[in-house]
């Protein structure tokens, strides 16, 4: 359904409500949109795609005449299909369109699409105008591959930010971030950034750094809200989350097989709640998908991690979740560990190991118990759990 974002200018993207997983790993509950711009002028630029099951949909929207689609140009923020795979229908019924994007994305266009004519290449600077309207085109690379640029409508100060400030969640009835609560979407705005863009953070606060000179009024993201009221917010969001910045709070991740684990991470958590004002999240690894004990893992400051030994290593669903936050690079957390073993330890090490690697401070020793931990172990993890939570209180 298309909305008008400003005159000539109207979103006419999609929301995709039966997708599982995306990119066939992270979970969407609430669904995804993928949003799609037109901007109507003495030329056409239609502004990102859709994903290839919902091109009908944005043909539709675009307006298909019987001869063809009037477009001039097509620009390309991003080549992830769930943006281009609409394009070889979209320039089979536009061919004299001019296609605008990077040159990395040039590059892949042939390779993904076999789209070789027509395409021009601009870089950081590059303008083009459709009449009463102009477009600037500034390179991000790595926000999320490195093809991707935004594009700035100047007029009325409109950034097509790709898949910067972008989130999960379809949208619901409401297309602006003045038409629904937006705290419903805040926390899908973290699994998101942690879960797609997060391994990128440098290179989020260099395209915010590029962004500084623009005054910005709409940020019309990829996927979710566009911002027209509170642009700023957005914006300072994103900021806060690739500066991984994080809430006085801690998150407790652990696993257990036999409940000897589990009967530790209780008194973990209750020397943690001892500490007056402290936020708590208690995740069990097994049965909460990585995708969400990345996102809480990166709002708050205090991890906590306790696994068991499993053939000398970590317990595989807390190493998924360590292997997810290293290779997303959550850093500089304020972390404690504790674990139990059978014949030989493991899970501790190799937690201590993960913790060096990404710049973790252990605010305390882990605690490390044979078989079922007695009462001096326990005593010694709620010691643990008040520590770490005590050590955010203060930096907080």
């Amino acid at each position: 359904m298309r909305k008008e974002i400003t005159r000539k200018i109207d979103w006419i993207g999609v929301n995709d409500r039966t997708t599982d997983l995306f990119e066939d790993f992270w979970p969407l509950p609430e669904g995804i949109s993928y949003n799609s711009y037109l901007i109507k002028d003495e030329e056409n630029a239609l502004i990102d795609g859709v994903k290839e099951g919902f091109t009908e949909d944005l043909i539709g929207e675009i307006g298909f005449d019987g001869d063809g689609l009037d477009l001039d140009y097509v620009v390309i923020n991003h080549m992830e299909p769930d943006h281009s795979g609409s394009l070889r229908s979209v320039i089979r019924l536009a061919p004299d369109a001019e296609i605008l994007c990077t040159e990395k994305a040039k590059s892949m266009l042939g390779g993904f699409y076999g789209i070789t004519d027509n395409v021009r290449v601009v870089k950081t600077g590059d303008t083009v105008t459709l009449g009463s309207r102009g477009l600037e085109f500034i390179e991000t690379p790595f926000v999320h591959w490195p093809e991707t640029m935004m594009t700035y409508e100047k007029e009325d100060g409109v950034l097509f930010s790709g898949d910067g400030f972008g989130s999960f969640k379809a949208l619901d009835g409401g297309i602006f971030d003045d038409e629904v609560d937006v705290q419903e979407y805040s926390d899908e705005t973290v699994r998101y950034f942690s879960n797609i863009i997060g391994a990128y953070s440098a290179t989020v606060r260099a395209a915010l750094a590029k962004l500084k000179g623009h005054e910005i009024e709409v940020v019309a993201p990829a996927h979710g809200l566009v911002w027209r009221s509170e642009p700023e917010k957005i914006i300072e969001q994103y900021s806060r989350l690739s500066n991984l910045e994080s809430d006085p709070a801690v998150t407790l991740v652990y696993g257990s097989m036999y409940g000897f684990t589990e009967r530790v991470m209780e008194a973990v958590a209750s020397g943690a709640r001892s500490v007056p004002g402290i936020d708590l999240k208690v995740i069990d690894a097994a049965r909460t998908h990585p995708s969400f004990t990345l996102a809480e893992s990166w709002k708050r400051e205090g991890l906590i991690i306790g696994s068991p030994t499993y053939e000398a290593r970590i317990f595989t669903p807390v190493e998924q979740f360590v292997n997810l936050a290293t290779k997303k690079k959550l850093k500089e957390r304020k972390v404690g560990f504790f674990g139990s073993y059978g014949w030989s330890g493991g899970s501790v090490r190799e937690l201590n190991a993960a913790a060096e690697n990404l710049n973790w401070e252990a605010v305390c020793d882990p605690v490390e118990f044979n078989g079922e931990a007695n009462s001096e172990k326990l005593e010694e993890g709620f010691a643990l759990g008040e520590t770490v939570a005590q050590a955010v209180a203060k930096a907080g």
